[in-house]
């Protein structure tokens, strides 16, 4: 299939479901006693948030966290091969 452009002015997102599947979001809505719409959205956001998180946030680990810390605030002596790459470098205004 070919993916559509977004439309600005459409506020609604269709879904394709299985018998099974509607029933499980159902039970589960039920459950929550919630809306559809309200548990739909609060779990795709957390999922979408979370898949976000894990592509574009970096954890470290505290060791790692120290090294990154201690190499910042008394960071190597420049070698010939970066002094190199940085006189490379296009000037910037």
């Amino acid at each position: 299939a070919v993916p559509r452009p977004p439309i600005d002015d459409n506020k609604r997102l269709a879904l394709r479901l299985k018998p099974a599947e509607k029933a499980v979001i159902m039970r589960a809505v039920a459950l929550a006693q919630t809306d559809m719409t309200s548990f739909i959205l609060r779990t795709v956001l957390q999922e979408a948030q979370a898949v976000i998180d894990e592509h574009e946030l970096l954890k470290l680990s505290k060791r790692d966290s120290l090294l990154v810390m201690e190499l910042l605030e008394n960071p190597p002596s420049a070698n010939a091969k970066l002094r190199k790459a940085a006189r490379a470098m296009p000037e910037t205004s």
